[in-house]
């Protein structure tokens, strides 16, 4: 394995079902990440105005558009819903972001986010297994990677925290 310094910090709020962004909306409930915890995976990973996190899952967009928003970074939103898509679009209009942000309607295992100098996403266990390889080998050494919920498997995080999250809702 090539080396690469890679921040991976499980945000555990709890027992909770994550979706798999590359199944049909109908098919996987869509669980909103916390503000509380967009909050706690931005700044463990030091976002800041020179990064381009990528959030694979994007939902209705909230961590690309906090880390444009609140820390002046770019950032790309990849979901395989429509209207989590447009969602996050009129969101990020909304929050003046729009010149900063984009968001696509795509399977993340056929995306290319290889520019990415953070990765964020809330996905299954078995997913983040899938996704592990196009990250280890597809990301430049010093990429950060912060996984809401769900770790890597045997790939050790530099870093955990724990972040309460009572108000986390299936929408």
């Amino acid at each position: 394995m090539r080396p690469m310094r890679v921040l991976l910090g499980a945000l555990l709020c709890g027992a909770v079902i994550g979706a798999p962004v590359f199944a049909p909306a109908d098919e996987v409930p869509y669980i909103q990440t916390p503000s509380n915890v967009v909050d706690a995976m931005l700044a463990i990973a030091e976002v800041g105005p020179k990064d381009y996190l990528v959030d694979l899952g994007s939902g209705d967009g909230r961590i690309v558009i906090a880390a444009a928003k609140q820390y002046g970074a770019r950032g790309l939103g990849i979901d395989y819903d429509q209207s989590l898509i447009a969602e996050s679009r009129v969101n990020a209009a909304r929050a003046g972001v729009s010149d900063r942000v984009r968001f696509l309607q795509q399977d993340i295992f056929l995306a290319d986010f290889h520019d990415a100098t953070v990765v964020t996403m809330y996905l299954l266990p078995e997913v983040n297994l899938e996704i592990r390889p196009q990250i280890l080998f597809g990301l430049r050494p010093g990429t950060r990677v912060v996984s809401h919920d769900w770790d890597m498997g045997d790939w050790e995080s530099d870093r955990r925290m724990v972040v309460p999250a009572p108000e986390k809702i299936v929408g």
